[in-house]
């Protein structure tokens, strides 16, 4: 048996997968994926592993969760997604750190399921937009509060990606930038689901529709339709003509106004989680989709 754990972060998927791969029933069946609802499974993981602390559950235990989440016990791979994963909004950052619980948790997760093939899947962000889009969650803190709790210029994705890999050596982990997503989520949703790319999928323009007008989109869906790309490359570069053309510029491009978040700052937080990125691609057992 496969797990896929789609781990956050938080403010890049809103759950978008688990819609993405459901408006599949038939090709799930037909491939031995299990994507149960998150009401079916998000509270009883978290309690199974403040529980267990870390520890390897029980056969018994084991039962009893995939009972409570599936319908069938002939899925060959589970898919589990929760942006709080590695741990609720409040617990993402600590000072310089992001996500400190990762490795904590993760491991944890591993366990549940410790004769299962487990796979970490995880979406990352500019911290330029990612800090001010985690504030807005956590409504009753004001910003310039929340802004000196933390050091947004030491944040690094690569060290969280090192402390799952450290933490579940035999555990793949895939990586992508959230603002990429849009250009190659059909790869994400194959990826995640562990399916051939040749299996057509419906939801892989779910993330553009939110970017591109709809004029844009049904547009696009004819001309793929009638020149059907060659290729994964060329695909991306059609998508990236509609976009250029079709593109909600607001939905683009995010505007920051917020009291110690200057401009200055911004530039640097993306150059930094540019390099960032390059590291990411660099550890051992990590895959980082890219545009």
């Amino acid at each position: 048996m496969h797990i896929s754990y789609h781990i956050g972060a938080h403010c890049t998927d809103e759950d978008q997968l688990i819609k993405s791969l459901l408006k599949n029933p038939d090709v799930m069946v037909n491939e031995g994926i299990a994507v149960p609802a998150p009401s079916r499974y998000r509270q009883l993981v978290s309690n199974a592993v403040n529980t267990l602390g870390g520890q390897k559950a029980s056969p018994d235990t084991q039962d009893v969760l995939l009972e409570a989440m599936l319908d069938t016990d002939s899925a060959e791979r589970i898919v589990l997604s929760h942006e709080n994963f590695m741990g609720a909004p409040r617990a993402a950052v600590d000072g310089d750190v992001l996500y400190p619980k990762a490795r904590d948790k993760t491991f944890a997760l591993r366990n549940l399921f410790p004769d299962a093939k487990v796979e970490f899947f995880m979406a990352v962000r500019d911290p330029a937009t990612w800090v001010p889009a985690l504030h807005a969650k956590l409504t009753d803190t004001p910003f310039p509060h929340f802004r000196a709790s933390i050091e947004p210029e030491a944040f690094l994705w690569s060290e969280v990606v090192r402390d799952i890999r450290e933490a579940n050596p035999d555990s793949p982990i895939t990586v992508w930038c959230n603002e990429d997503t849009a250009m190659i989520w059909p790869e994400v949703m194959h990826e995640v689901a562990g399916i051939d790319p040749q299996v057509q999928l419906m939801g892989g323009f779910d993330v553009l529709a939110r970017i591109m007008a709809r004029e844009g989109v049904k547009r696009l869906r004819t001309y793929l339709g009638t020149h059907p790309p060659a290729n994964e490359i060329q695909r991306r570069r059609v998508l990236a003509a509609f976009l250029d053309k079709y593109a909600i510029d607001e939905q683009i491009e995010e505007e920051i106004d917020l009291p110690g978040w200057p401009p200055e700052l911004v530039e640097s937080l993306t150059a930094a989680y540019e390099d960032d990125m390059l590291e990411v691609a660099r550890i051992p057992g990590v895959t980082l989709l890219t545009a």
